[in-house]
């Protein structure tokens, strides 16, 4: 499995969105009592949700036909609270390369500024042979 030539450490990318109702701490995983007496605020889970969609986004047009890519480890800071239509911002900067792992130094402002940072991994996975490692250990359900 080989990536294109310009996946290269040094690439930026970015996204933004308006944090939306369901993104909200109580409103995470209503199954889960914990969490609906939080606060109303964009929940870390989210924020991490949010920064691996703009790795995904951005890696895409680097990838070749039948690869995407998992994420594998998650050293990031939540730092402040953003409430329900504030707009946040994610930043990743490819920083190594190492195989098919990709380390991404990561950063989320809101419109107050910092709200969370860290690295993020993600691995360069075959699609098909990934669904099909999957597909047999959901066969060792008893």
């Amino acid at each position: 499995m080989t990536t294109t030539v310009s996946l290269q450490p040094g690439l930026h990318f970015e996204a933004s969105q308006v944090v939306a109702a369901h993104q909200l701490v109580p409103n995470v995983a209503p199954d889960w009592p914990g969490f609906v007496g939080m606060p109303p605020v964009f929940a870390t889970a989210m924020m991490i949700g949010f920064i691996e969609q703009t790795c995904i986004q951005g890696l895409a047009p680097y990838l070749e036909t039948g690869q995407a890519t998992v994420g594998t480890h998650v050293d990031v800071s939540h730092v402040a609270a953003t409430p329900q239509g504030m707009r946040v911002t994610a930043q990743v900067e490819l920083v190594a390369i190492e195989g098919r792992t990709l380390l991404f130094k990561v950063r989320c402002e809101d419109e107050g500024g910092l709200i969370g940072e860290g690295l993020h991994r993600r691995a360069i996975i075959d699609s098909a042979r990934f669904l099909q490692k999957l597909s047999a250990k959901s066969s060792l359900r008893g």
